[in-house]
């Protein structure tokens, strides 16, 4: 006895007959077909297969396309017998038995075909295989100039952002350098909502357009509230990125801050700013402690903050660790 089943094949529509029974299914030896639940196809040698299942995971809720990977092989090792890197290269067309694998552990790179074919193996619809290319070129791209474009278009995606809403709002606050001074500069106690007010306070100075859109969006954010009298206020005192934060919208806010700090040596007069520097030469723990402090006066910082009585003036205050010279252990004799 057998079931017909509809299934598409390259944009035509075919009828294929499935057999019942487990006796059949051994006789034909045949693989589940993913596409066709149900149904079995002739597998490579004759062995029976599944193959995998529809992923419950959602690729849009990924920033890291190795992630994903990992986690998708993961779900379908759990939900399924015979799932393993070398039936996932089968599915995917691949010479290699553990590709998949390699991968994962970041010792293989994607191309923009390969990235295709995987998407197609995963099971991933055309709009969730688009965005895992896009996913796979911004985790592969080779500057900061090609992370942001690349993000840019993975953000234009409605189902990542309604996924990533958190991250999503955070690039929105760190998208320009006076979104958080206009934060800050709400903690006066005479701060007037008007555009025309707040725009000729911030330095640079801003427009009354962007003032009034960067209150908005902070609003909307809900990183500025109204009081029971309708003021403009800050919902919460205290905002951080964390230490070390890698998000591309605060590597673009750090680069913006560099440049606000570049500019002040010729804007403010001596009194007005404080701009100093070292050079060390550490060893490796000596570098994990001075982070370490550096994490906790930031912190410190924060809290001092927040005890404020009348606070006046916004100011910004940048910290900035990197090397001038290679350890030893990245040296040649060359």
């Amino acid at each position: 006895a057998t079931t017909r089943r509809r299934a598409s094949t390259g944009g035509e529509a075919t009828m294929t007959a499935c057999p019942r029974g487990a006796a059949a299914r051994r006789r034909a030896a045949l693989v589940r077909s993913p596409g066709r639940p149900g149904c079995w196809r002739s597998g490579p040698g004759g062995a029976a297969e599944p193959m995998a299942k529809r992923s419950q995971i959602d690729v849009f809720a990924y920033l890291d396309y190795r992630a994903y990977l990992r986690d998708y092989y993961l779900e379908q090792k759990a939900r399924g017998r015979g799932f393993s890197y070398r039936a996932f290269s089968r599915s995917a067309k691949l010479r290699s038995p553990n590709y998949l694998k390699l991968v994962i552990d970041g010792e293989r790179n994607l191309t923009v075909p390969m990235a295709e074919r995987f998407g197609r193996a995963c099971g991933l619809d055309d709009e969730e295989r688009e965005f895992f290319v896009d996913l796979v070129t911004f985790g592969q791209a080779g500057t900061n100039a090609e992370r942001e474009a690349c993000y840019q278009k993975i953000t234009g995606f409605r189902r990542y952002r309604s996924a990533q809403a958190l991250d999503v709002a955070l690039d929105a606050y760190h998208s320009k350098w006076y979104l958080p001074a206009i934060r800050e500069l709400a903690a006066r106690r005479d701060f007037d909502e008007d555009p025309a007010w707040i725009a000729s306070r911030l330095r640079p100075r801003i427009s009354k357009r962007e003032a009034k859109k960067g209150l908005a969006i902070l609003l909307e954010l809900g990183l500025l509230g109204r009081d029971d009298e309708g003021h403009v206020v800050q919902s919460d005192p205290l905002v951080s990125t964390g230490s070390e934060a890698s998000g591309v919208h605060v590597v673009r806010y750090h680069r913006a801050m560099l440049e606000r700090a570049s500019e002040s040596i010729d804007l403010f007069r001596g009194g007005e700013r404080d701009i100093s520097s070292l050079t060390l030469c550490l060893g490796v723990d000596g570098l994990a402690r001075l982070k370490e402090r550096i994490q906790r006066f930031r912190r410190e910082l924060l809290e001092l903050s927040a005890l404020e009585d009348e606070p006046e003036q916004v100011v910004q205050i940048n910290f900035q660790v990197f090397p001038l010279s290679s350890r030893p252990d990245q040296e040649s004799d060359r």
